[in-house]
């Protein structure tokens, strides 16, 4: 949900005792929507995070790691001028909107001066504004009078809160009994949403059930304001299915946490986190496919073009039987008719002739032809092989993408599609790379059993195998490169069998009942030369045949980096 006013009430008490007196020490803006402020505060660097995203507007205290991007934006250069090195005075919420005030005192070498940053979340309206004496010196989204006649933000000009809508003040309570004597019956929350300013429909349907039977609209308002005005907390992350839906300031059920700046950290950064793995799988997914379209489309060419060398043998023939009958051909001839002689039975073919070319010529056409369509059959034969090969790869890519389970999943991939030309090179400036992701660990008999989440990671796999341990890859199909680790010994068919069913699990045939799964010692497995990231050829191997499992019972806790 966004974040209420009630809601911002409780964070801007905990901002102000977490952060007030707090000196700026360093601030970045690592995206387009938000600036994040890093102040030294109770003995400790804290990070103030404020999102101006349409889904995940937000003012909090966040761990969550942020990368700054090499040239800061303008208003990133704009904060840093004005607010390095100040001194954070109070956090306080802007009467009960949504909208937190951060006042700053701010010393220079010959100035003095208190300036507030404004926070406004109030979803895609969302904004960062800093002020001095009242006066806009500028704003992460600016607005022009050309653009709004309502509400200019623009250096130089007044700060206007927006302006208040058509709801009761919940601070004033004979406005909010007022409002509350138009109820007549139904969803008290859904009206409470609709009336009274500052209040989200989850907020009100949870102040709702906390209400005590009431006689009056004026009982009502004082239960009503007394509850969105007590300090009282019990912060929550709600989870449904496992995963956080929403986070309440006061909430009687879900996840604990020990404020309300947790519980709103804990929800936003693991739905952002969502959101970013989603986009990015979406978007490798995108150029995979759009990668794969190309490759069918120029293999769909060759196949026509080797199509069209069909006949060429026919040509050869006929240009044979044009020369050995030239003395039967009479000049101006459209057609002719031989006995072929290279087909049992010798039947008569027609003869198609080019009646302004004598019958020589009309044989050496035909040879023209035939020694056309053999080049064009020898050079389109391995143009072929290669189109085959890298749409082969292709698939393997989109393979990987589709089965990634987290972001870090995808990193290894995405720097394989920048290297393969399927994405754009990364600037020359950048931040480091991802780190590599561990692979999937599992362990049977007392043997481990190691599996590679993408090309590169099977590629390591093989790397760091030793040659007597068990490779398998399942046969016909796209799959994960599986290791079972021997150490000299020699697992029992229970671990094989394990390691058969892991392979089949993660590989295109998941849903099939039984998959062939090849299994022979690394010592048999070859990488060639130049070849794409997860190819290999293997000898002396053996086939299973596996039913998918994935086998989380024999999944290996902790072993995040694991390494074979």
């Amino acid at each position: 949900m966004p974040q209420d006013a009630f809601t911002l009430a409780h964070i801007a008490r905990e901002l102000n005792g977490a952060l007030a007196g707090g000196k700026v020490n360093k601030i970045i803006q690592p995206s387009r929507d938000e600036a994040d402020i890093l102040l030294y505060a109770g003995g400790k660097t804290r990070k103030l995070l404020l999102n101006t995203h349409a889904s995940f507007a937000r003012a909090l205290l966040s761990d969550a790691p942020r990368t700054a991007p090499d040239v800061a934006p303008n208003f990133c250069m704009l904060l840093r001028k004005h607010l390095t090195g100040a001194e954070l005075l109070s956090v306080r919420q802007v009467g009960f909107e949504r909208i937190l005030a951060f006042t700053f005192s701010c010393t220079g070498e010959f100035t003095q001066a208190e300036r507030v940053l404004y926070a406004e979340i109030m979803g895609k309206y969302s904004n960062l504004i800093l002020t001095e004496k009242g006066v806009i010196l500028g704003a992460l989204k600016v607005s022009s009078l050309q653009e709004n006649f309502k509400r200019v933000l623009f250096p130089g000009v007044p700060y206007a809160p927006p302006a208040p809508q058509d709801k009761a003040d919940p601070t004033d309570e004979a406005a909010l009994a007022a409002r509350l004597s138009s109820f007549s019956g139904g969803d008290l929350a859904h009206f409470l949403a609709e009336n009274v300013a500052g209040l989200a429909y989850p907020t009100c349907a949870l102040l709702v059930r906390q209400l005590p039977p009431c006689n009056s609209p004026q009982e009502l308002a004082a239960a009503l304001r007394a509850r969105i005005f007590s300090e009282e907390t019990c912060p929550a992350v709600q989870r449904e299915n496992g995963k956080a839906i929403d986070f309440h300031a006061r909430f009687a059920g879900g996840e604990r946490a020990n404020s309300v700046l947790e519980a709103a950290d804990r929800y936003y950064t693991e739905r952002e986190t969502l959101r970013n793995f989603s986009d990015k799988k979406q978007r490798l997914e995108s150029a995979l496919r759009a990668r794969l379209k190309k490759e069918e489309k120029k293999l769909s060419l060759l196949e026509e073009r080797k199509r069209g060398c069909a006949d060429m043998e026919k040509d050869r023939i006929r240009g044979e039987l044009l020369t050995a009958n030239l003395y039967a051909v009479a000049r101006g001839a459209e057609r002719c008719a031989f006995a072929n002689w290279y087909e049992e039975g010798a039947p008569v073919w027609t003869i198609e002739l080019d009646k302004q070319l004598t019958p020589a010529q009309n044989a050496q056409r035909y040879f023209k032809k035939y020694n056309k369509s053999k080049r064009t059959l020898a050079a389109v034969q391995p143009q072929i092989a290669e189109a085959e090969a890298e749409r082969d790869y292709t698939l393997s890519l989109l393979f990987e993408v589709r089965r990634a389970e987290e972001e870090a999943d995808l990193a290894e991939t995405e720097e394989e599609l920048r290297a393969a030309g399927v994405l754009p090179p990364p600037p020359k400036k950048r931040a480091a790379p991802a780190k590599t992701g561990p692979f999937r660990v599992f362990e049977a008999d007392g043997f481990r059993i190691f599996a590679g989440r993408n090309n590169l990671q099977n590629d390591r796999l093989l790397r760091e195998a030793a040659p007597h341990d068990l490779w398998l890859h399942t046969q016909r199909y796209h799959s994960a490169h599986v290791l079972l680790r021997t150490e000299g010994r020699t697992p029992p068919p229970s671990a094989v069998q394990a390691a058969a069913e892991i392979c089949a699990y993660y590989s295109e045939a998941q849903n099939e009942e039984r998959v062939p799964v090849d299994l022979c010692e690394r010592r048999f497995v070859k990488k060639p030369p130049k070849a794409r990231a997860g190819f290999v050829v293997y000898t002396d191997f053996t086939t299973l045949s596996a039913v998918p499992r994935a086998h989380a019972e024999l999944a290996v806790p902790g072993t995040d980096g694991a390494q074979p």
